[in-house]
């Protein structure tokens, strides 16, 4: 999902993905050193996989940030210690 400034200002929607974004960062601090690597380049892929989507289609977008609350819950979990790509 693109995140474009429009006048310094980012939509509700833009605001959702950035902070689901910065909620994925900060999990994957807690997570084991030697599997950080591992997160960081999933949860880029995650999100680089969707940058074609318009931001005016909302219902996808919303579906992707529903699907991506889910995925960071689970893997949030302590007992998830790595992930594959």
């Amino acid at each position: 999902m693109v995140v474009a400034r429009k006048k310094g200002r980012l939509t509700g929607l833009q605001r959702d993905v950035l902070s689901m974004y910065r909620s994925c960062l900060r999990a994957i601090r807690v997570k084991p050193a030697e599997s950080r690597h591992n997160f960081l380049q999933f949860t880029r892929l995650q999100f680089r996989q969707h940058l074609t989507v318009p931001k005016s289609d909302f219902t996808t977008i919303e579906y992707l940030l529903r699907r991506g609350r889910n995925q960071l819950e689970t893997y949030s979990n302590p007992g998830v210690r790595n992930v594959g790509i």
